[in-house]
């Protein structure tokens, strides 16, 4: 209780838009869940939903908080820009201001304006779907007076077709999943709601679809919990209200957080998915954070399943405090694991520590991968370390392998304190790279970043 006491100070504190900067989870100063990706402008934008611990005065003391929506932007999808509140249970007219249901939304460009649809409950209890509008995607939003007639439930996906139909698909009441097409202005249905044939091999709870096209075919990816935890399926069909067929998994079960959602995007190329994990929050699977991994098809379309990871995607400059904790690979975890800095509040991030013991032999490391050290020759390497008395070492950089080329060798002296230890870079290296951090000799090290200068 302590850590979540200490946790719930530290969230409300990070209310307050802020830039962030991350691998994963991509968003480090707040909890965000239910991710909604697009591009827009040239850059995505991510449309997540917004955990904060239980409030005073809150009826859900031990399950979901939400109050209100954020919107993140970035280029390199490493460096995250928070734009602030964009639409508020407070100041919704249809709203119950105190209920705390502003559940998983999503948004879209349509008509020269954004439409950003979102779930809540209404003044008599009832879930509803309503709409806000922007001139631009991080905002203002007005909410409309009202919600969309005749839709009642929760996790809107809209999808507008290549021609530029709009469809709404949600989770209605009873655990089922609709889709309708929509009208013209965005804010009423144009056709009646049919039920979504995801044949999913048995029962289970099914929310938070997520509707996008590639090569002519329409993908229709839900959550669906068949056990304990939700993990993420999909279907295949030729038109947005369906046939659908099921084609399996795009994610596993969580292994610690019930929930899942998520979106799809393409972006400079390449397909990205994006999800929540409760990585700021272990003892707690209704403060999540959002996440994102490279997503890659079959020759015939279907989507090779993945598997969640740490390192995330981007490219680190290799002139960045780079935060080997967020690991692409890691050596015996007996001898080398990963733990919060700071126990009372895991915003502050995480740490490495390496230890030698029992006359290990074998090296020990860590990777980080797609570290760019650009064109220009760097001098300086850098580690952030702390090393009790007694426990001095070496700290190594080398190149694309455990054993691979010699980046630079920094001698650690002991000072029961963080420091900045650095040495000189060895060998110059150009472009991307994978970088390995090792500890050659010493007894026990904890790192919290790496850099080049």
């Amino acid at each position: 209780m302590k850590l979540f006491k200490n946790l719930c100070i530290a969230a409300l504190a990070a209310l307050i838009a802020v830039p962030a900067f991350a691998e994963n989870p991509l968003i480090s100063g707040a909890f965000s869940a239910d991710p909604s990706a697009h591009v827009f402008n040239g850059k995505i934008y991510v449309f997540p939903s917004h955990d904060i611990p239980a409030p005073p005065g809150s009826r859900n003391k031990r399950g979901f908080n939400m109050p209100d929506y954020h919107v993140y932007s970035s280029e390199n999808l490493f460096d995250w820009t928070d734009h602030g509140v964009i639409v508020d249970q407070e100041k919704v007219p249809w709203v119950d201001g105190k209920s705390y249901s502003m559940w998983a939304p999503d948004c879209n460009f349509k008509n020269g304006k954004y439409y950003f649809y979102f779930p809540a409950h209404q003044k008599d209890g009832r879930n509803a779907i309503g709409v806000a509008i922007a001139d631009n995607p991080e905002g203002p939003y007005v909410p409309q007076e009202k919600p969309i007639p005749g839709v009642n439930g929760i996790d809107p996906c809209i999808f507008i077709d290549d021609d530029g139909t709009p469809y709404l698909t949600w989770q209605a009441q009873g655990n089922v999943l609709v889709v309708a097409r929509l009208k013209d202005n965005m804010v009423e249905l144009d056709s009646e709601i049919v039920t979504v044939n995801h044949n999913v091999p048995r029962n289970g709870l099914k929310e938070g679809p997520f509707m996008f096209k590639r090569n002519g075919k329409y993908y229709y990816s839900f959550p669906w919990c068949e056990r304990q935890t939700e993990c993420i399926c999909y279907c295949m069909g030729d038109s947005p209200m369906g046939p659908f067929e099921y084609k399996g998994k795009i994610m596993e079960q969580n292994t610690d957080c019930w929930t899942n959602h998520h979106s799809v995007v393409e972006y400079k190329g390449q397909w990205y998915f994006f999800y929540h994990h409760n990585d700021y929050c272990r003892e707690h699977d209704v403060n999540r954070s959002i996440c994102a991994e490279y997503l890659t098809f079959n020759e015939d379309g279907t989507i090779q399943q993945i598997t969640p990871t740490q390192r995330g995607v981007g490219i680190t400059p290799a002139t960045n405090k780079i935060q080997i904790d967020r690991y692409s690979a890691i050596g015996d975890s007996n001898h080398v694991w990963v733990e919060y800095n700071r126990t009372e509040n895991p915003f502050a991030g995480w740490k490495t520590v390496f230890r030698n013991k029992d006359n290990y032999r074998r090296p020990i490391w860590i990777e980080y991968d797609r570290v760019d050290f650009g064109e220009k020759d760097l001098s300086t390497a850098i580690v952030h370390v702390f090393a009790r008395v007694g426990g001095s070492g070496t700290i190594e950089f080398h190149a694309d392998a455990v054993d691979g080329e010699l980046i630079a060798k920094i001698p650690i002296v002991a000072k029961d304190e963080w420091q900045d230890a650095s040495a000189a870079v060895l060998k110059q290296l150009k472009g991307v790279h994978n970088l390995f951090v090792t500890m050659p000799d010493g007894v026990l090290m904890h790192v919290d970043w790496v850099q080049f200068k």
